[in-house]
């Protein structure tokens, strides 16, 4: 089945402006490697000096979740203004409790709208400059969403296949799941393509509403429990 709307509206951070093989495993990924400290890294304000830091060469990200826990590991040299985005996103703490509200089975699990809509708000603006597309999205990939070229801020996704003709469409991967892919393929895809296209979430009303609106009206989305960024 061909998804048209990952065409247009896609994996954008469109409910924003429209409302306004890796390798897998079942163990805990990384459970030994210690958390770097947020520090002075503040998620409600976008243009604090502690969001704006340059991410490692390389380093790994380990996200705790509701269906078990995966690792994404990321190269600075493969997109670096989206590596240092997501680096500082994960220190702060910006993903935590954040939903899985787009999981298209066979294509790609989208998240990164802060269930705050206060802080949702504040980055709606927050644009990083597009990457130039140097790896493929492929499956295990994970890249920003976009709706238009300079229109990346928080919101990612993965890559469930080979989704390589996005790569002419400026998605640009930035890292890739290196452990824990059996946990993404477990993310709950009941509620299919979101609103208007389809019966799951609005990503206007979530901007809007925030977690608030998931929990009552999509409550069996998996979720972020805690993300952080682990040592090498």
């Amino acid at each position: 089945m061909t998804y048209k709307p990952l065409i247009a509206l896609a994996l954008a951070a469109l409910g924003c402006r429209a409302g306004e093989r890796s390798r897998t495993a079942t163990a805990r990924p990384d459970s030994a490697a210690a958390p770097v400290s947020a520090g002075t890294a503040d998620f409600h304000n976008p243009a604090s000096p502690g969001m704006r830091e340059r991410a490692p060469d390389t380093f790994r990200a380990r996200f705790e979740t509701s269906a078990g826990d995966f690792v994404v590991e990321v190269h600075r040299d493969w997109a670096p203004f989206g590596a240092d985005r997501f680096y500082n996103l994960v220190k702060s703490g910006y993903y935590d409790d954040a939903r899985f509200f787009r999981v298209i089975t066979g294509f790609m699990a989208q998240f990164g709208i802060h269930g705050d809509p206060h802080v949702a708000a504040v980055w709606r603006d927050a644009r990083i400059p597009d990457d130039p597309v140097r790896q493929h999205n492929s499956r295990g990939a994970v890249s920003f969403a976009t709706a238009g070229p300079g229109t990346r801020t928080t919101q990612l996704f993965i890559n469930y296949a080979d989704n390589s003709r996005l790569d002419g469409m400026g998605f640009s991967p930035f890292g890739r799941v290196v452990l824990g892919m059996d946990v993404v393929d477990r993310l709950y895809p009941g509620y299919g393509e979101g609103a208007p296209g389809g019966r799951g979430p609005n990503q206007g009303r979530i901007q809007a509403e925030g977690n608030a609106y998931l929990t009552r009206e999509f409550p069996k989305l998996d979720r972020i429990k805690r993300a952080t960024i682990v040592a090498p």
